[in-house]
C-alpha cells in the first residue's frame, strides 16, 4: 500500500507466479508419511509437521470440499482494534465497508484461513491496489505451506506504511487474491480503504 512509488501497470498485471519456478508434485499426508520411513529424523520431523493429520483425515468443515477455507482479513495498526473483513458471507458487499486509515501509520494484514483434508503448498497472498482504476501498488507475499488442522492458521505480513501527504489521502480499491504454487484460487476479493489526515 505505498502508493507514493510508481507502478508501471503492465508489471502490476503480470503473471503472479515465476515462469521458470516448477511446483513440486502434489503428494497426500500417506505418501509423505511413506517415503523416508527409514530416516527416524526425518520422520519425527513429518510427525511434528503433521500432527493429528497422520493418523485421521482432518475436516474442519465437511459441507465445504475446498482445501484452504479463507475466513478473516484483519488490518493490524498499534494501539487500536484490528479493523476486519469477514471473507465468509458475501463478498461483494465487502467494497461497502470502507477501512479508514490514518496517513504515515505502520500496519499489517493478518489472513486468518483453515486447511482441511491435505497439506498445501506455496500459499501466496496477492494484493493490488488501484485507485481511480489506475494500478497504484503491488503486493506478494509467500505465506508457506501449511498441514491441515482442526484449528484456525493465521499469516501477518510484515509492516507496511500507509502513504501521507495530501496527494495521498483519499478512496483505493484492493483485489486481494489467496493462491498457492498450483496456481488454485483458493479466495479472491475485492475491498476498499481511505486514507485520511486521521483515523476520522
Amino acid at each position: 500500500m505505498s502508493t507514493e512509488k510508481e507502478v508501471n501497470p503492465a508489471e502490476v498485471e503480470q503473471e503472479e507466479h515465476d515462469t521458470n519456478y516448477q511446483p513440486p508434485p502434489q503428494k497426500t499426508i500417506e505418501e509423505i508419511m511413506a517415503a523416508d520411513a527409514e530416516d527416524e529424523s526425518l520422520r519425527k520431523y513429518k510427525e511434528a509437521l503433521l500432527g493429528q493429520a497422520q493418523v485421521e483425515k482432518i475436516i474442519f468443515d465437511d459441507s465445504d470440499p475446498r482445501k484452504v477455507i479463507v475466513k478473516k482479513l484483519a488490518l493490524v495498526a498499534a494501539d487500536r482494534d484490528p479493523m476486519e473483513l469477514d471473507l465468509t458471507g458475501d463478498l461483494t458487499k465487502l467494497k461497502k465497508n470502507v477501512f479508514v486509515i490514518k496517513e504515515g501509520i505502520q500496519y499489517k494484514i493478518r489472513i486468518d484461513f483453515v486447511v482441511q483434508r491435505e497439506i498445501v503448498h506455496g500459499l501466496k497472498y496477492v494484493q493490488k491496489t488501484y485507485r481511480m482504476g489506475v494500478p497504484v501498488d503491488k503486493m506478494v507475499q509467500m505465506v508457506g505451506s501449511y498441514p491441515p488442522k482442526k484449528e484456525i492458521q493465521s499469516y501477518t505480513t510484515p509492516f507496511e506504511e500507509a502513504p501521507s501527504g495530501m496527494m495521498a489521502r483519499g478512496t483505493y480499491s484492493v483485489t486481494s487474491l489467496f493462491t498457492d504454487d498450483d496456481k488454485n484460487e483458493h479466495l479472491k476479493w475485492d475491498w476498499s480503504f481511505e486514507i485520511k489526515k486521521d483515523w476520522q
